[in-house]
């Protein structure tokens, strides 16, 4: 599957949480060319805090592969992680992360921070932003009426 692809379908998961009053944001974890769980965010839906679709997304993974080390895997967003999911996917060992719209506002993976690339850190992601961004900013605004 394709970058674009994948991105996609983040989006169309953005809309499971958008539809529920959340935020819409969603994530997969992809690895060894095959998407291995899904997220999208839950906090309205949950009254859970940490229900950041990469939250939920890393929570699938681990269960699916039997481990919280997901060395090799791949996480795509719709939205660039915030600082606590940017730690969830540093301690989760993720190769490379896959994003939509830059987050000038919280962005932890570039944008205000970068959690994911700081090399005082264990482990650093790379980072592909702006895939598709244009139609990942248009879903948000959408969401909050801009």
């Amino acid at each position: 599957m394709s970058r674009e692809s994948l991105i996609l379908r983040t989006f169309e998961l953005a809309e499971r949480a958008a539809a529920a009053g959340d935020v819409p944001v969603g994530a997969l974890v992809v690895r060894d060319g095959r998407i291995v769980a899904e997220g999208w965010n839950t906090r309205e839906a949950a009254a859970d805090p940490t229900g950041h679709a990469e939250i939920n997304a890393l929570r699938g993974a681990g269960l699916a592969l039997g481990g919280w080390n997901l060395e090799g895997a791949d996480l795509y967003v719709s939205l660039e992680p915030c600082t606590m999911c940017a730690g969830a996917i540093v301690a989760a060992r993720i190769r490379r992360l896959v994003f939509g719209a830059w987050d000038p506002k919280a962005g932890a993976a570039g944008s205000l921070r970068d959690v994911v690339r700081d090399s005082r850190l264990n482990h650093q992601v790379e980072v592909v932003g702006g895939v598709l961004e244009d139609r990942a900013a248009a879903q948000l605004r959408a969401f909050f009426g801009r």
